[in-house]
């Protein structure tokens, strides 16, 4: 029991995929964006579950580096009606249907006109596009190619009863301490409308990674987990605590797209020998079945800000499908049904693996010189058998590199066994003495 840290991720049972999944399907319909109600609303709904979670408000027009805080937007209806009265497509059936941050309007237009207004697309002529325009507010619609070929001469009544105005970016923190103030950021976001693994995933699993986090009888680190909004959220959040970041952040994550239950993949920190790194490839080395491993260049959610130049945090993705890589991205098409109970509960406890490493990993040195003596501590199986001789043969292995300069985490990747089978190994080492931690 390395570090007295007593987690198993096959006796995890906190809480199940299906808790999760009905989660995503609670918040599945509010209309989030970078600010407004929905976003408070999801905070609020994450705070019935996890009543530690503290709410920030950022006035409009905080500077942040070189970016600023937007207005705050709320929708309340929208539509685009035909001739006939018949509404062709309807905000309050899907939130998508609007331009994210679009402006009010009221008018009557033509058949050519409306085209000026509305996004569809070709080669996925059933979906609806997610399209946003936060920092140069337009008016638009998001329409299906297919029902956009359909639609008749005219005219059209565009509607949109929406308010942009001097309010607050919204997001939520939760702290968990741990023995150390060295921390572990997770980072999630709520600021998508109704899509369920680009947006629901990430928040779903970290409200389960915090109430398994709060079930450990012990924690060698502190974890912080933002449920921010992307880009411009971390920016602020960054702006606000970067010297502390930059002192106390030894790994991080960002939990988005880990609902699925296509293949695991991740996108690494810039910084390419770090602890994250190292940690993400060993837990879905361990998986033992086929994973997506990018570079930094494929980078594309908050791991940008996290690790830009001047900040150079210790922060990658984890993820299932990849953001921009699974058909349904960013569409009507990202529903419920792309994510799954499994598809959750696999994204939950990847990340759990990767928090027992991060809790258990350390530096053993040998108590005897040379080579000890297993049978009579009962280390050395009495029959010889290919499987017993294959355990005595890893056993050494951990003993020969276990001399004060090699982690667990590091003898696992050298040896290409899994990261707890070393610790096991590590476990009755350190019971029969032959080994013991040194502090770094």
């Amino acid at each position: 029991m390395l570090n007295g840290f007593t987690c198993d991720i096959t006796e995890v049972n906190l809480t199940t995929g299906y808790e999760m999944y009905n989660w995503a399907k609670e918040l599945f319909p509010l209309n989030r964006s970078l600010t407004g109600d929905g976003v408070r609303d999801t905070l609020a709904f994450i705070k019935s579950h996890i009543p530690e979670l503290q709410i920030h408000n950022v006035p409009s027009g905080t500077r942040a580096f070189d970016w600023e805080v937007p207005m705050e937007w709320n929708i309340r209806d929208a539509y685009i009606e035909d001739s006939e009265g018949h509404k062709i497509i309807d905000f309050k059936e899907n939130n998508l249907h609007v331009v994210g941050y679009s402006l009010p309007i009221n008018k009557t237009v033509s058949r050519n006109e409306l085209d000026s207004y509305l996004t569809s697309l070709p080669d996925q002529p059933t979906a609806i596009p997610y399209v946003t325009s936060y920092y140069k507010p337009i008016s638009g619609f998001c329409i299906s190619d297919k029902k956009r070929e359909q639609l008749g001469p005219g005219p059209f009544k565009l509607y949109i009863d929406s308010e942009l105005s001097n309010g607050h970016m919204t997001y939520g923190e939760v702290f968990i301490g741990g023995e150390t103030s060295e921390e572990v950021l997770l980072s999630t976001y709520i600021c998508h409308p109704s899509m369920a693994n680009n947006e629901l995933s990430g928040p779903v699993v970290a409200i389960a990674l915090i109430k398994h986090l709060k079930s450990l009888p012990k924690r060698k680190y502190s974890y912080r987990v933002l449920f921010t909004v992307e880009t411009i959220g971390s920016i602020y959040f960054i702006s606000r605590n970067l010297e502390s970041l930059k002192r106390n952040i030894v790994a991080g994550w960002v939990l988005t797209c880990i609902g699925d239950n296509r293949a695991y993949s991740y996108v690494p920190s810039r910084q390419s020998d770090s602890y994250t790194n190292m940690i993400s490839k060993r837990v879905l080395e361990d998986l033992r079945e086929p994973y997506l491993e990018y570079s930094w260049l494929d980078r594309g959610s908050d791991e940008r800000q996290y690790c830009s130049p001047g900040v150079d945090l210790p922060i990658g993705s984890l993820m299932r499908s990849k953001y921009g890589e699974y058909p349904e991205y960013h569409t009507s098409l990202d529903d419920m049904s792309v994510i799954s109970p499994e598809g959750l509960f696999g994204g939950f406890k990847l990340l759990v693996s990767a928090i027992e490493i991060l809790e258990t990993n350390a530096f053993y040195e040998n108590t005897l010189c040379c080579e000890p003596q297993l049978g009579k501590r009962g280390l050395y199986p009495n029959t010889s058998t290919k499987s017993s001789g294959l355990e005595v043969r890893d056993q050494m292995n951990v003993i020969s590199y276990l001399d004060g300069k090699n982690s667990l985490l590091g003898i696992a990747n050298i040896c290409g066994v899994s990261y707890a089978y070393i610790r096991t190994l590590a476990n009755k080492l350190l019971a029969a003495e032959l080994i013991r931690e040194v502090v770094k």
